[in-house]
């Protein structure tokens, strides 16, 4: 797959994640949900975004200069040290949002950071620079996903800690 290729099917896979997080602001009836839905899907559309203006570059000049790509998700690291700090994201009322939502968003966010992991292993330099930053900021992503669908599905679990034991 061809750099240029490559950049394009990210954008497909960056839409299909942004339509779903639209999608389901759209249907949730909580201003928390709002928030939270409204967050990731304006991340996709500043990806979107990013990967355009990186496709525009490519085939303008045949060369990408990659800057650092930001996101408003915070990393694992960072949500692991407040972690302590906040009771939780999510407000009880919560529950207005579908479980579906989230298990479809989960599993497009698992198919788009493979993607761009089988694009770092396989581009060149370049490509493994620009889509390197866009595994960080996807697995991000699938993190705060899982971490409303645990909580929602009382699972016991919250951002991988145990919060509770039947023991």
């Amino acid at each position: 797959m061809t750099l240029e290729e490559a950049i394009k099917t990210a954008i497909e896979f960056e839409i299909k994640i942004r339509d779903i997080y639209q999608e389901a602001e759209a249907a949730v009836d909580d201003e928390a949900g709002k928030r939270i839905f409204g967050a990731l899907g304006n991340d996709e559309q500043n990806h979107i975004d990013y990967l355009q203006h990186t496709l525009a570059q490519l085939t303008d000049t045949g060369k990408i200069d990659p800057v650092q790509l930001e996101s408003a998700i915070p990393s694992r690291a960072a949500i692991d040290q407040e972690t302590a700090k906040i009771e939780s994201l999510v407000a009880k009322e919560f529950y207005g949002i579908k479980k579906q939502m989230l298990s479809k968003a989960l599993k497009a966010e698992i198919e788009t950071s493979d993607f761009y992991q089988k694009m770092v292993d396989e581009t060149g330099t370049e490509g493994r620079e620009l889509f390197g930053r866009f595994l960080e900021i996807e697995n991000n992503h699938i993190n705060a996903v899982q971490f409303e669908l645990d909580y929602m599905s009382k699972t016991g679990y919250w951002f991988d800690f145990k919060e509770f034991d039947m023991e």
